[in-house]
């Protein structure tokens, strides 16, 4: 036993343990999750209530997902409130095939996940399902580091109110109040609502978070139906930090921030900043799930879904010239000041429907899925000096993506075999034209991918536990910012290979899985940003990704617990090339930008009393690089980051009330782990310690 406890002081994962105590916590066990357990895929199943709640203070999803198997969060603003994002095995959000409820939750042009957009969704989760890998067919763009699927919870049974109010460093506070029926007309109805602002003014000098966001839910429940209408979103207000700071200034000013600076008229001195360089988002989104049952073998799962977002960000562009924004001089003069807005107004909508049969030694899946979305892309413009020029709209477009798939899955039991099989046939068309010349944005294009991607594997059951192997291959389309950078990108292919093992040995749960990625023109990020803060990617050819992750969770006594996760891995381009002024470059073989070959993550809990816990958390990071020339100058140190955190729960009479602390970064490490390259390294700060209290107040 010693052997796997000192695996557990090494590397865990909560991954297997989480996956067993989920029953006990009683929560919803919908068809999707139940048969994702049983598959051989590297997977971790989190109860949001029991694992996340004490941290859920009002940073996003993303920061609080840091300490999962080979995770690495990233913040704008430095303290993990406003844009977020996070990298699963070196690969960034766009990789990542992000799902609410099974609806896709990536944008459908750039393939990013902004969880700005729905501020405290973990509040209204009740599970969060990874796949690390390919993972199995599901709804959305492939994924090609993992996929994530958000599970809304559901109504309480019983009437209840609830609040949540926090207070933190750098002025970041949280309020949130939610409210449940409980069930009537003859408990069938049951409906739920929760209403959440969350404000920040970031770590970084001006990059405050103003987030708002709500959540309504309403379930019908008769015999073998099942409805759950659903309205979730927010609105978001933050001042830009996408802008980052060089080597020089982050050595004697982590904080400082350049967006929004205006210049002296020889452009030599920053005489003040404007105050609304501001992003301006509202999301929202609905979604109907029909669930019924058809007889006792076979279900049927019906998602219709409707997303619409409409926003813009703002800038101050001084000395530009009037023919960037298809305007005449002025009086003779070619340049001015001008106030800039670019607008994205967008509606996503389709409808995905999932048929399950379940036999004595035999599971089938079959889906459907259609999505459909159209955007638009506008900009308007305000001369500062001249008041004739107000809102000119200089420049639109629009793009419509159609996706249409269909899917099937079997999981066959043979004995102590579970054979695995699934086949995904996947059509993509994407038409963007053109509609008003202005500011290089926008390209005409109209293209069409069509994909099958196959994936098998098999399990062997031993005991409470198994050893399994899987292959799959992935296929995927560039996104808009590729398209419009390379008009001949290709799109991207991966044979994932995944074997692994998971097994509890007394009071100690332990995983191990091992991965090869193989990459066909992966996009990789070559370092660069664009105009916008967008990461740039370009083709690279031949590249891989093989490692181990190895987790365990030791329950050392009745007060003491130890858990925690490593990941150990090579990431590499095959015969590297770049090209620039003075020609084509073979860089031979090169580490794959912003991939460390080392993340590690221990956590020791502590419960001296019932309903009092201490929590320890520590994560190690490794060397990784700004872009894919392997330049040391480009590589970002390694570091370590150590938080706390600590609960009280306790009853008066009918009120549950907990009391949480959460001080994170508790050794003040100063470090960097996110950037890009514009004339040497530019980093995003981080914040060195800083803290959340919170109180959760409950009545029933």
């Amino acid at each position: 036993m010693k052997g796997f406890i000192f695996l557990g002081l090494t590397a865990s994962s909560l991954s297997f343990a989480q996956t067993q105590n989920a029953d006990s916590l009683k929560v919803r066990e919908i068809e999707a999750v139940n048969f994702t357990k049983r598959l051989p895929v590297a997977k971790e199943i989190i109860n949001v209530q029991k694992d996340l709640d004490g941290r859920n203070l009002g940073q996003d999803l993303p920061i609080l997902l840091k300490n999962q198997t080979s995770i690495i969060s990233t913040s704008d603003a430095g303290n993990g409130v406003g844009y977020t994002g996070f990298r699963i095995r070196g690969v960034a959000g766009r990789g990542i095939n992000v799902m609410m409820n099974g609806v896709p939750f990536n944008d459908s042009e750039s393939q990013g996940t902004f969880f700005v957009n729905v501020p405290d969704l973990t509040s209204s989760a009740s599970q969060i399902v990874i796949q690390r890998g390919v993972g199995t067919s599901n709804n959305g763009v492939s994924a090609f580091g993992a996929s994530i699927n958000v599970i809304s919870k559901e109504p309480e049974e019983k009437f209840y109110f609830k609040t949540d109010d926090s207070y933190g460093s750098f002025n970041t506070y949280k309020y949130s109040a939610e409210v449940g029926s409980g069930k009537f007309w003859k408990d069938r109805l049951s409906v739920m609502g929760r209403y959440s602002h969350i404000h920040s003014d970031g770590f970084i000098d001006r990059a405050s978070s103003d987030l708002n966001s709500y959540n309504f839910t309403a379930l019908f429940e008769e015999g073998m139906t099942k409805l759950r209408l659903m309205a979730f979103g927010g609105k978001e207000k933050t001042y830009q930090a996408w802008n980052g700071v060089d080597r020089k200034t982050w050595e004697t000013n982590p904080r400082y921030n350049f967006s929004g600076a205006i210049y002296d008229a020889n452009w030599e001195n920053i005489v003040g900043f404007y105050d609304n360089e501001t992003d301006n988002y509202r999301q929202n989104h609905y979604q109907l799930l029909w669930e019924q049952g058809l007889n006792e073998n076979w279900s049927l799962e019906t998602t219709l879904h409707y997303t619409k977002g409409r926003g813009y960000y703002e800038n101050y562009k001084q000395g530009d010239p009037f023919a960037r924004y298809n305007l005449p001089d002025i009086n003779g003069e070619e340049y001015s000041d001008f106030i800039r807005k670019k607008w994205l107004n967008n509606d996503f909508y389709g409808v995905v429907s999932t048929l399950y049969g379940k036999f004595e030694n035999l599971d089938l899946n079959f889906g459907v899925v259609g999505n459909q979305y159209y955007g638009r892309h506008y900009g308007n413009v305000t001369d500062v000096f001249n008041p004739q020029i107000q809102q000119y709209e200089y420049y639109r477009n629009r793009s419509v993506k159609n996706e249409v798939a269909g899917f099937a899955k079997a999981l066959v039991t043979v004995n102590d075999f579970e054979f695995f099989g699934d086949l995904q046939l996947r059509n993509i068309d994407y038409d963007t034209k053109i509609l008003q010349e202005g500011d290089f944005e926008g390209a005409n294009l109209n293209k069409n991918w069509m994909f099958f991607n196959p994936k098998a594997g098999v399990n062997y059951r031993i005991g409470g536990g198994k050893v399994f192997v899987s292959y799959a291959h992935a296929q995927r389309e560039p996104n808009r910012d590729d398209l419009i950078s390379d008009n001949d990108v290709k799109s991207e292919k991966l044979h994932d290979f995944e074997a692994g093992f998971e097994k509890s040995f007394g009071k100690v749960a332990f995983t191990a899985n091992l991965y090869y990625m193989y990459y066909l023109n992966q996009l990789v990020l070559n370092g660069q940003i664009s105009n916008i803060g967008e990461f740039i990617r370009t083709n690279s050819g031949k590249s891989y990704r093989r490692g181990i992750e190895v987790g365990a969770l030791a329950k050392v006594s009745k007060q003491f617990e130890i858990s925690g996760n490593v990941s150990a891995s090579q990431n590499q381009n095959l015969d590297f090339r770049i090209e620039d002024e003075t020609g084509v470059q073979n860089l031979g073989d090169t580490k794959i930008s912003f991939s460390p070959n080392l993340i590690a993550n221990l956590t020791l809990k502590y419960s001296p009393v019932k309903n009092f816990q201490f929590i320890l958390t520590n994560q190690y990071v490794g060397k990784q690089y700004l872009d894919n020339t392997q330049t040391q100058d480009l590589q970002l140190k390694d570091y370590l980051l150590t938080d706390f955190n600590a609960q009280y729960d306790f009853k008066i009479n009918r009120q549950e009330v907990a009391l949480k602390l959460l001080v994170n970064n508790i050794l003040d490490q100063k470090y960097v782990n996110n950037g890009y390259v514009y004339n040497g390294p530019v980093y995003f700060s981080q914040a060195g310690t800083n803290f959340m209290f919170g109180i959760s107040w409950k009545i029933q």
